[in-house]
């Protein structure tokens, strides 16, 4: 019963992130592991910070990818 509960929880997250992306709103723990793996010495923004420089970034025409 605990791998079916576990590959349902993972079933549900990809469902929520997936939903996330189809409505455009940004995806703070990928941004989080992104950063991480290839920016290490560059601070990690808090979730306000990211939310609001990603929003900027959506409706001023700016932004994209670092990399």
């Amino acid at each position: 019963m605990g791998a079916a509960k576990e590959a349902l929880t993972r079933c549900w997250l990809q469902a929520v992130r997936t939903a996330r992306l189809i409505i455009g709103v940004p995806d703070y723990d990928t941004y989080v592991e992104h950063m991480r793996l290839r920016h290490p010495e560059r601070p990690v923004m808090s979730y306000a910070e990211f939310f609001d420089e990603r929003m900027r970034a959506r409706y001023r025409g700016g932004g994209g990818r670092c990399c």
